[in-house]
């Protein structure tokens, strides 16, 4: 089985689809340091009249999309129906990856799942939607992995969490 790295699902907005062609360099950038890989993204924009601009993709490719859908679904359908649900979720998994390889779907969102968002999002707006799969971390997920150990815990700690954690020390420490 093909070892991954953690993936992290992230959605950033433009309001007023203003842009100053920073992200995609710092992306070329992390790529090509063999960092990060995308495994899924959508981009949409809409313009001021409502016209929409859709442009999907994704670094894998065709062997590599059915191949992580099959893992994947495996998972699920491990944690769903233990070995059996892995077999399932894997042959789901699979299909749903060829659907993908045809435009049919994005990882977990179809194209009824976009067009959704975009009916939600305001004129003059773009959105991105991407799967980032951390490269950088494999070796520290495998070395967890032979160590027995599991993550507990994992996320990104953003500057509005730490003014909140200041914000909530003086009602803790008056206890």
């Amino acid at each position: 089985m093909v070892m991954y790295g953690p993936m992290q699902l992230m959605a950033v907005g433009f309001p007023g689809n203003e842009f100053s062609g920073e992200i995609l360099p710092a992306i070329r950038d992390v790529k090509e340091k063999g960092l990060i890989r995308v495994i899924d993204y959508a981009f949409m924009a809409k313009d001021a009249s409502g016209n929409v601009v859709k442009v999907r993709g994704t670094d894998l490719g065709p062997g590599e999309v059915e191949q992580l859908g099959t893992a994947v679904g495996a998972l699920i359908g491990m944690g769903a129906g233990g070995a059996e649900g892995a077999r399932k979720g894997a042959e789901a998994g699979a299909e749903r990856a060829r659907g993908r390889l045809e435009g049919e779907r994005t990882y977990g969102l179809s194209q009824d799942d976009i067009n959704e968002i975009i009916d939600s999002f305001p004129n003059n707006t773009s959105f991105l939607i991407a799967i980032i799969e951390h490269l950088w971390a494999k070796d520290l997920k495998q070395a967890v992995m032979d160590s027995n150990g599991a993550v507990l815990v994992q996320g990104l700690l953003r500057p509005e969490l730490f003014v909140r954690i200041g914000e909530a020390l003086p009602a803790m420490a008056s206890r």
